[in-house]
């Protein structure tokens, strides 16, 4: 029977290989598992030939049932034996089902590959733990943060009981988010907006002040072909409740959800019109004349929000940036000037606060995308 620490066993490249697999299948419920990450789980057989996979699971939509037990079921007897990849620490506490953990043990798994280690206390260590005691080899952190970076949201609103935040910006050439008084100002050509609402799809809220709610009249939704129904929480930071009846976003709040988190204070009257539009609202603390960020955060985080993409305006995403709360910072640049009259960025490629790394850079068509991961 093995014991309770770490394996020492060196990961092959095809644990490598797999798990890659494995988490690449866990991108596809992001934004969809409620308060549970979304995990991929891979049953790998080898019977003296090419490994073969016998069993897949995801995270299902709403958070239950959890990706090992789908993955068994699909594995069915071919699991005995067989090695399981997960991009998670299977679970250890007993709710209605036992422990994915104890599931594994159960189905004859002989070798689990673990990613991302998982810090709620019920679960960290203890699956592992679980898994050593019934004599099964276990090796921890393959691709760890690989995995880590695409459960960023759990992982953050496990341990600092906040959602991640994802700054995302268009940016012209000048250094401009938009224009004054005119609405919104396409900076940016298809495919890098495309892009933009990919990432839509896989955020659980999205966020924007009242400035930008009233001067661009924005849906904020996921527009691409058959992505309409993964739409995010649309929230409005909006003291004072002046959110338009008539606006988009107003419109369609029963559709999508949408937020405004005002003052108590707020105007009864307008918040009675709004809330028979299906418009929610989240009381908020005001400091300063602003709505209290950390304070917004936990609420919605206790409201099941672990990833949130903030869109604008300038005054928001300086707020967020100047109070630390930025996690990852993704800057679209197009190729254009905006001019006279412009609103200049908060932040620009050239000038990204210190604490941040770059992860990933490219070009959508002729505009350019970076995104940086803030490093503490």
């Amino acid at each position: 029977m093995a014991g309770s620490s770490p394996s020492s066993a060196t990961p092959s490249e095809t644990d490598r290989r797999f798990m890659a697999a494995a988490i690449r299948m866990s991108r596809h419920h992001l934004g969809l598992t409620g308060t549970n990450p979304s995990v991929g789980t891979l049953i790998v057989r080898n019977d003296g030939g090419s490994p073969r996979i016998v069993g897949r699971g995801v995270t299902a939509i709403g958070g239950r049932p959890h990706a090992e037990p789908q993955a068994l079921d699909e594995a069915g007897e071919l699991a005995r034996g067989a090695t399981a990849y997960v991009t998670l620490e299977p679970c250890a506490h007993h709710g209605r089902t036992p422990p994915c953990a104890e599931t594994l043990v159960t189905a004859g798994i002989v070798r689990v590959v673990g990613a991302a280690s998982d810090p709620d206390p019920r679960v960290s260590g203890r699956g592992y733990a679980i898994l050593r005691d019934a004599g099964i080899e276990v090796v921890e952190a393959v691709l760890a943060d690989d995995a880590a970076e695409l459960m960023a949201g759990y992982l953050i609103r496990s341990v600092s009981k906040r959602p991640e935040v994802i700054l995302k910006l268009a940016v012209s050439a000048d250094g401009m988010i938009g224009r004054k008084g005119e609405g919104q100002v396409a900076i940016t050509g298809d495919l890098a907006r495309a892009q933009v609402h990919a990432m839509r799809a896989e955020a659980d809220a999205i966020l924007v002040g009242i400035g930008t709610a009233i001067a661009d009249d924005p849906e904020l939704t996921c527009r691409l072909p058959g992505l309409v129904q993964r739409s995010p929480i649309r929230i409005v930071l909006d003291c004072d409740a002046r959110l338009p009846a008539a606006s988009r976003l107003a419109a369609s709040a029963r559709e999508t959800p949408v937020i405004v988190a005002a003052a108590p204070e707020a105007d009864s009257a307008r918040k009675a019109e709004l809330a028979a539009l299906g418009v929610q609202f989240l009381g908020a603390d005001i400091a300063d004349g602003r709505i209290a960020l950390p304070e917004m955060l936990e609420d919605l985080a206790g409201r099941g929000v672990s990833t949130l993409m903030v869109e604008g305006g300038a005054a928001v995403a300086e707020q967020f940036l100047r109070e630390r709360l930025v996690d990852r910072l993704v800057l679209f640049s197009g190729e254009g000037d905006v001019g006279p009259g412009g609103i200049v960025s908060p932040v620009t490629p050239d000038t990204v606060p210190s604490g941040f790394r770059l992860v990933r850079d490219g070009k959508f068509g002729g505009d350019r995308f970076a995104e940086w991961m803030r490093t503490g």
